[in-house]
């Protein structure tokens, strides 16, 4: 009686593991059949310009991806529509030119749409940065490919003309223990209203290389966009709150955290003009 009960259980077992083998076969035959995607690059972006009058351009990347797209031979062309969330005015902060997005066999299905950002008649600091969403909405031209559905958030910073580079007399203090470190150091322009620095954290340089961080300024409220430590370790570097600039000493303030040993460690810096 036991040994039939055991050959029973054997006979399930291993029509259960044919089963799994047919499923897993199955799945595997349906890997490059599937639907290619059209859609954005990114997912979120940020776009920054002078308020001086001036049109910007500024390319969107978009491509297919997909288990067959090596296989495509029809050009596809794929249609963004502007989401109803917007924040941003047609006309008025943005427009775009043309909706539709060529993606053909000689450029691999690469392509870029360009959005242009409106300055004239914007008087800065604003309230808020406008915010334009973009949906991947419909594609034509093979049927293997569809768009993939999924948004770019482009938050449109409208800048104050600064020149902030220079020489400057810098303390970075610590808030969990108070520690600080000092030096000379240049800050330098490298985007729109954008800068560098030239040291981070209150450790000494001799044991890290002269790197700084990277911080944007808004009409003088200074931020810390997501960075790696010295742009070499994998610690996580950010702003955990908006610094400033004294518009009649020049003093720089920036606030920023950075990740050490799991634990987010605030800093501040205070960057003080060398006549």
């Amino acid at each position: 009686m036991k040994t039939l009960k055991y050959i029973l259980i054997l006979f399930l077992a291993l029509g259960t593991f044919h089963s799994c083998l047919v499923d897993d076969e199955t799945r595997y035959d349906l890997n490059d059949k599937g639907t290619n995607l059209a859609g954005f690059e990114l997912s979120n972006t940020l776009m920054s310009a002078i308020a001086d009058g001036t049109e910007y351009s500024f390319p969107m990347k978009v491509k297919i991806v997909g288990p067959t797209v090596m296989n495509l031979s029809s050009d596809v062309a794929l249609t963004v529509a502007v989401d109803a969330a917007s924040t941003a005015i047609e006309g008025t902060h943005y427009r775009i030119d043309d909706p539709v997005v060529q993606l053909t066999a000689a450029n691999n299905y690469l392509g870029v749409l360009n959005v242009t950002m409106l300055t004239a008649g914007i008087v800065t600091p604003l309230a808020e940065s406008p915010i334009l969403i973009l949906n991947a909405s419909a594609t034509t031209g093979d049927a293997m490919v569809t768009n993939n559905g999924k948004q770019l958030k482009i938050t449109m910073n409208f800048a104050c003309y600064s020149e902030f580079q220079g020489i400057y007399d810098v303390v970075h203090t610590r808030s969990s223990n108070g520690s600080t470190f000092s030096q000379r150091e240049e800050i330098k322009k490298i985007g729109v209203e954008q800068y560098y620095t030239a040291s981070v954290g209150t450790w000494n340089p001799q044991l890290n290389p002269p790197h700084g961080l990277v911080f944007d300024n808004a009409c003088n409220v200074i931020s810390v966009p997501h960075q790696y430590l010295a742009d070499m370790y994998s610690n996580d570097v950010f702003g955990h709150k908006l610094g400033s600039v004294d518009p009649v000493t020049g003093v720089i303030t920036i606030y920023y955290s950075i990740a050490l040993s799991g634990v987010d460690q605030p800093f501040t810096a205070v960057y003080t003009p060398v006549p």
